[in-house]
Protein backbone atom coordinates (compact mmCIF):
# COMPACT_ATOMS: atom_id res chain seq x y z
CA UNK A 1 0.00 0.00 0.00
CA UNK A 2 1.72 3.39 -0.88
CA UNK A 3 2.18 5.60 2.15
CA UNK A 4 0.53 9.30 2.71
CA UNK A 5 1.26 12.04 0.57
CA UNK A 6 3.98 13.95 1.39
CA UNK A 7 3.05 17.06 -0.18
CA UNK A 8 -0.74 18.20 0.19
CA UNK A 9 -2.88 21.05 -0.61
CA UNK A 10 -6.10 21.97 1.98
CA UNK A 11 -8.50 24.85 1.94
CA UNK A 12 -8.23 25.98 5.43
CA UNK A 13 -9.62 28.86 7.83
CA UNK A 14 -7.10 29.68 10.54
CA UNK A 15 -8.27 29.36 14.10
CA UNK A 16 -5.01 30.26 16.11
CA UNK A 17 -1.45 30.29 16.36
CA UNK A 18 1.34 30.32 19.22
CA UNK A 19 5.52 31.49 18.96
CA UNK A 20 8.06 28.29 18.71
CA UNK A 21 11.08 28.59 18.65
CA UNK A 22 13.14 32.34 17.58
CA UNK A 23 11.30 32.52 14.53
CA UNK A 24 8.52 30.22 13.72
CA UNK A 25 4.61 29.48 14.81
CA UNK A 26 2.61 26.58 15.24
CA UNK A 27 -0.62 27.71 13.34
CA UNK A 28 -4.29 25.44 14.22
CA UNK A 29 -6.16 25.16 10.99
CA UNK A 30 -9.80 23.84 10.39
CA UNK A 31 -9.89 21.88 6.58
CA UNK A 32 -12.54 20.32 4.28
CA UNK A 33 -10.18 18.52 3.48
CA UNK A 34 -8.39 16.98 7.06
CA UNK A 35 -10.37 18.80 9.65
CA UNK A 36 -8.21 20.31 12.84
CA UNK A 37 -4.96 20.10 12.27
CA UNK A 38 -1.41 21.75 13.60
CA UNK A 39 0.95 22.98 10.82
CA UNK A 40 4.23 24.69 11.35
CA UNK A 41 5.17 28.14 9.82
CA UNK A 42 8.73 28.50 8.96
CA UNK A 43 10.40 31.80 9.73
CA UNK A 44 6.71 33.30 10.24
CA UNK A 45 8.11 35.79 12.45
CA UNK A 46 10.91 37.42 10.43
CA UNK A 47 10.20 41.06 8.94
CA UNK A 48 10.28 39.15 5.39
CA UNK A 49 8.26 36.88 5.48
CA UNK A 50 5.79 36.40 2.88
CA UNK A 51 3.38 33.80 4.54
CA UNK A 52 2.82 35.81 7.91
CA UNK A 53 -0.01 38.00 6.43
CA UNK A 54 -1.81 34.76 5.24
CA UNK A 55 -1.91 33.16 8.50
CA UNK A 56 -3.87 35.38 11.00
CA UNK A 57 -6.73 34.07 13.09
CA UNK A 58 -10.07 33.61 11.17
CA UNK A 59 -8.07 34.11 7.71
CA UNK A 60 -9.78 31.48 4.96
CA UNK A 61 -6.46 30.43 2.92
CA UNK A 62 -5.57 27.59 0.75
CA UNK A 63 -2.38 26.11 2.32
CA UNK A 64 0.40 24.10 1.12
CA UNK A 65 1.97 21.78 3.03
CA UNK A 66 4.59 19.49 3.41
CA UNK A 67 5.01 16.29 5.90
CA UNK A 68 7.57 17.30 8.45
CA UNK A 69 8.98 14.56 11.56
CA UNK A 70 6.33 16.07 14.33
CA UNK A 71 3.82 18.21 12.20
CA UNK A 72 3.18 19.08 8.83
CA UNK A 73 5.45 22.29 7.29
CA UNK A 74 3.31 25.49 5.83
CA UNK A 75 5.85 25.98 2.76
CA UNK A 76 3.14 28.49 0.93
CA UNK A 77 0.05 30.15 2.04
CA UNK A 78 -2.85 32.43 -0.12
CA UNK A 79 -5.58 34.09 1.06
CA UNK A 80 -8.80 33.21 -0.23
CA UNK A 81 -10.68 36.04 2.54
CA UNK A 82 -9.48 38.12 4.87
CA UNK A 83 -12.44 39.03 6.74
CA UNK A 84 -11.12 42.18 7.21
CA UNK A 85 -14.51 43.95 7.94
CA UNK A 86 -14.54 41.38 11.18
CA UNK A 87 -10.98 41.62 11.92
CA UNK A 88 -11.36 45.29 12.29
CA UNK A 89 -14.27 45.38 14.67
CA UNK A 90 -13.72 44.62 18.09
CA UNK A 91 -17.04 42.85 18.47
CA UNK A 92 -17.27 41.06 15.81
CA UNK A 93 -13.84 39.92 16.78
CA UNK A 94 -15.23 39.18 20.09
CA UNK A 95 -17.80 37.15 18.40
CA UNK A 96 -15.90 35.08 15.63
CA UNK A 97 -13.21 34.43 18.94
CA UNK A 98 -16.09 32.54 20.46
CA UNK A 99 -16.81 30.67 17.44
CA UNK A 100 -13.78 29.36 16.50
CA UNK A 101 -12.82 28.49 20.21
CA UNK A 102 -16.24 26.32 20.33
CA UNK A 103 -15.04 24.44 17.19
CA UNK A 104 -11.51 23.93 18.43
CA UNK A 105 -12.72 22.84 22.07
CA UNK A 106 -14.95 20.27 20.30
CA UNK A 107 -13.06 19.43 17.55
CA UNK A 108 -10.13 16.56 17.52
CA UNK A 109 -7.15 15.88 15.30
CA UNK A 110 -9.40 12.71 13.45
CA UNK A 111 -10.30 13.37 10.37
CA UNK A 112 -12.15 15.47 8.14
CA UNK A 113 -15.52 17.07 8.54
CA UNK A 114 -17.03 19.08 5.82
CA UNK A 115 -20.10 20.23 7.10
CA UNK A 116 -18.69 21.97 10.44
CA UNK A 117 -16.18 23.14 7.70
CA UNK A 118 -18.92 25.19 6.07
CA UNK A 119 -20.80 25.96 9.19
CA UNK A 120 -17.53 27.78 10.31
CA UNK A 121 -16.95 29.57 6.73
CA UNK A 122 -20.41 30.68 7.15
CA UNK A 123 -20.60 31.80 10.04
CA UNK A 124 -17.73 33.90 9.94
CA UNK A 125 -19.30 35.31 6.44
CA UNK A 126 -22.46 36.33 8.83
CA UNK A 127 -20.58 38.09 11.60
CA UNK A 128 -18.69 40.28 9.18
CA UNK A 129 -21.91 41.47 7.25
CA UNK A 130 -24.38 40.90 9.96
CA UNK A 131 -24.78 44.14 12.82
CA UNK A 132 -27.07 41.65 14.42
CA UNK A 133 -24.54 38.95 16.15
CA UNK A 134 -26.82 37.09 17.89
CA UNK A 135 -28.19 35.29 15.41
CA UNK A 136 -25.15 33.77 13.80
CA UNK A 137 -23.36 32.80 17.01
CA UNK A 138 -26.56 31.22 18.37
CA UNK A 139 -26.97 29.33 15.20
CA UNK A 140 -23.66 28.31 15.14
CA UNK A 141 -23.98 26.87 18.71
CA UNK A 142 -26.69 24.55 18.14
CA UNK A 143 -25.74 22.92 14.88
CA UNK A 144 -22.31 22.93 15.96
CA UNK A 145 -23.63 20.87 18.87
CA UNK A 146 -25.38 18.56 16.40
CA UNK A 147 -23.01 17.82 14.14
CA UNK A 148 -20.36 17.08 16.89
CA UNK A 149 -23.29 14.71 18.10
CA UNK A 150 -24.15 16.50 21.21
CA UNK A 151 -27.40 17.73 19.62
CA UNK A 152 -29.72 18.92 22.85
CA UNK A 153 -33.07 17.06 23.09
CA UNK A 154 -35.87 19.99 22.64
CA UNK A 155 -39.24 17.67 21.75
CA UNK A 156 -39.74 15.33 24.63
CA UNK A 157 -38.78 14.57 27.89
CA UNK A 158 -35.42 13.34 28.34
CA UNK A 159 -36.48 11.44 31.94
CA UNK A 160 -39.89 10.23 31.32
CA UNK A 161 -40.06 10.41 27.16
CA UNK A 162 -43.23 12.18 27.51
CA UNK A 163 -44.12 14.62 24.82
CA UNK A 164 -43.31 18.47 25.79
CA UNK A 165 -46.98 20.98 26.14
CA UNK A 166 -46.68 24.37 25.66
CA UNK A 167 -45.60 25.67 29.37
CA UNK A 168 -42.47 26.64 31.07
CA UNK A 169 -40.07 23.44 31.31
CA UNK A 170 -36.38 22.75 32.88
CA UNK A 171 -33.30 21.80 30.82
CA UNK A 172 -30.62 19.05 32.29
CA UNK A 173 -27.14 19.36 31.03
CA UNK A 174 -26.46 16.58 32.49
CA UNK A 175 -29.05 14.30 30.71
CA UNK A 176 -29.05 16.38 27.15
CA UNK A 177 -32.25 18.20 26.94
CA UNK A 178 -35.63 19.32 27.84
CA UNK A 179 -37.74 18.05 31.38
CA UNK A 180 -41.35 18.08 31.55
CA UNK A 181 -42.23 20.41 34.81
CA UNK A 182 -43.00 17.20 36.93
CA UNK A 183 -39.52 15.51 36.09
CA UNK A 184 -37.53 18.73 36.28
CA UNK A 185 -37.62 19.11 40.25
CA UNK A 186 -36.47 16.20 40.45
CA UNK A 187 -32.98 16.13 38.67
CA UNK A 188 -30.39 18.10 40.18
CA UNK A 189 -29.04 21.33 38.52
CA UNK A 190 -31.83 21.29 36.08
CA UNK A 191 -32.51 25.00 34.98
CA UNK A 192 -35.99 26.37 34.15
CA UNK A 193 -36.92 27.66 30.63
CA UNK A 194 -39.65 29.65 29.51
CA UNK A 195 -41.68 28.59 26.87
CA UNK A 196 -40.71 31.39 24.99
CA UNK A 197 -36.80 30.62 24.75
CA UNK A 198 -37.73 26.35 24.22
CA UNK A 199 -39.87 27.91 21.28
CA UNK A 200 -36.80 29.28 19.65
CA UNK A 201 -34.27 27.24 20.78
CA UNK A 202 -36.34 25.07 18.43
CA UNK A 203 -36.90 27.13 15.67
CA UNK A 204 -32.80 28.08 15.07
CA UNK A 205 -32.55 24.02 15.85
CA UNK A 206 -34.57 22.66 12.58
CA UNK A 207 -34.43 25.73 10.39
CA UNK A 208 -32.26 27.16 7.69
CA UNK A 209 -30.21 29.98 8.55
CA UNK A 210 -32.51 31.85 6.33
CA UNK A 211 -35.26 30.85 8.30
CA UNK A 212 -33.95 31.45 11.73
CA UNK A 213 -33.32 35.05 11.09
CA UNK A 214 -36.35 35.87 10.43
CA UNK A 215 -37.39 35.31 14.08
CA UNK A 216 -38.16 38.44 16.26
CA UNK A 217 -36.31 37.39 19.70
CA UNK A 218 -36.93 40.09 22.95
CA UNK A 219 -33.74 40.85 24.65
CA UNK A 220 -34.65 38.52 27.37
CA UNK A 221 -35.27 35.11 25.30
CA UNK A 222 -31.87 35.72 24.19
CA UNK A 223 -30.31 36.50 27.50
CA UNK A 224 -32.00 33.08 28.38
CA UNK A 225 -31.40 30.82 25.17
CA UNK A 226 -27.37 32.34 25.90
CA UNK A 227 -27.70 31.14 29.62
CA UNK A 228 -28.68 27.88 28.66
CA UNK A 229 -26.43 27.14 25.63
CA UNK A 230 -23.54 28.14 27.86
CA UNK A 231 -24.74 25.89 30.77
CA UNK A 232 -24.95 22.76 28.07
CA UNK A 233 -21.35 23.70 26.50
CA UNK A 234 -19.50 24.08 29.81
CA UNK A 235 -20.94 20.44 31.40
CA UNK A 236 -19.63 19.38 27.81
CA UNK A 237 -16.53 20.45 27.78
CA UNK A 238 -15.92 20.31 31.99
CA UNK A 239 -14.68 24.30 31.51
CA UNK A 240 -14.93 27.69 30.87
CA UNK A 241 -14.45 29.10 27.36
CA UNK A 242 -12.11 31.95 27.09
CA UNK A 243 -14.05 33.99 24.78
CA UNK A 244 -17.14 35.27 26.71
CA UNK A 245 -15.03 37.19 29.33
CA UNK A 246 -13.61 39.15 26.37
CA UNK A 247 -17.10 39.43 24.99
CA UNK A 248 -18.27 40.85 28.18
CA UNK A 249 -15.21 43.30 28.84
CA UNK A 250 -15.94 44.99 25.43
CA UNK A 251 -19.61 45.18 25.90
CA UNK A 252 -18.70 47.18 29.01
CA UNK A 253 -15.80 49.49 27.27
CA UNK A 254 -18.28 50.70 24.62
CA UNK A 255 -21.13 51.42 27.88
CA UNK A 256 -18.75 53.88 29.26
CA UNK A 257 -19.23 57.87 28.30
CA UNK A 258 -16.80 58.71 25.88
CA UNK A 259 -15.20 62.26 26.55
CA UNK A 260 -17.15 65.45 25.45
Amino acid sequence: MPGAPRTFLVNAIILKHMDYGEADRIVTIFSVERGKLRAIARGVRKIRSRKAGHLEPFMHARLFLSQGREWPIITQAQTTDSFDGLRNDLVKIGHASYVVELLERFSSEDGDNPALFHLLLETLNRLEDSEDLFQPTQYFELHMLDLQGFKPELIKCVRCSGVIQPADQFFSAELGGILCPKCGPLVSLSQSVSLEALKYLRHYQRSTYTEAKRAIINDKTRDEMGRLSRYYITFLLERRLNSPDFIKMVDHLRSLPTDQ
